[in-house]
């Protein structure tokens, strides 16, 4: 069985989680305080020294970190990694769009927001970091004004990437109300059977 080294309010380990629910994957998950520094002790570290979560312990008990190289592993032969050479590769591109101009910026408001006491000197990042979460989202919603998905007719794992911490948003002082596309491709991916929220374990 795969362990999923976790955190639920981790946007990231969320995303294999959500994988693996509309998948119907068993796994055995593992609840780790990153706030209490759980993933920077010696055991952790030999696990991924990067020190972050998530890592999927696979079942020869390699371990794999990075939540985008995850969801990979996982959609491998499945509806969620397509089957066509170029829709593959937009799916990366919107998996590196993810890891590149999306989550440095809205993850990182919601962090700070939930995780920071008020006037911790990195509040002083917000603006900027709504301004440029901003221009994600803005990319995302002209690209969903004609489609129901990011990659062709179906979800893929390019969609739940950018879901993870897309639909959570609000949290970190972004107000979605501007995005009607992405707002109703958000209810299309928690409609998904088998779906199941980032705070359910």
């Amino acid at each position: 069985m795969y362990v999923l080294y976790d955190n639920l309010d981790s946007g990231n380990a969320y995303k294999p989680r959500l994988l693996m629910a509309l998948l119907g994957i068993a796994f055995r998950r593992i609840e780790m305080d990153t706030d209490a520094g759980e993933t920077r002790t010696p055991a952790f570290l030999a696990r991924n020294p990067n020190g972050r979560i998530p890592v999927l312990e696979l079942k020869d008990g390699t371990m794999l970190p990075e939540s985008n190289a995850i969801l990979y592993y996982l959609a491998e032969g499945t509806p969620f990694w397509p089957a066509d050479r170029t829709a593959r590769a937009q799916v990366l591109q919107w998996m590196f769009f993810e890891q590149y101009s999306h989550e440095p910026y809205v993850a990182v408001a919601r962090y700070i927001r939930r995780h920071l006491e008020p006037g911790h000197a990195r509040y002083d990042e917000l603006p900027m970091r709504l301004d440029r979460g901003n221009q994600a989202l803005a990319v995302m919603e002209g690209h969903l004004k004609t489609r129901d998905f990011f990659v062709g007719a179906a979800p893929t794992i390019a969609d739940l990437a950018l879901y993870a911490y897309t639909h959570v948003a609000g949290q970190g002082g972004f107000d979605l109300g501007a995005y009607p596309a992405l707002r109703a491709w958000l209810d299309r991916i928690a409609a998904l059977p088998g779906y199941v929220p980032i705070t359910q374990g």
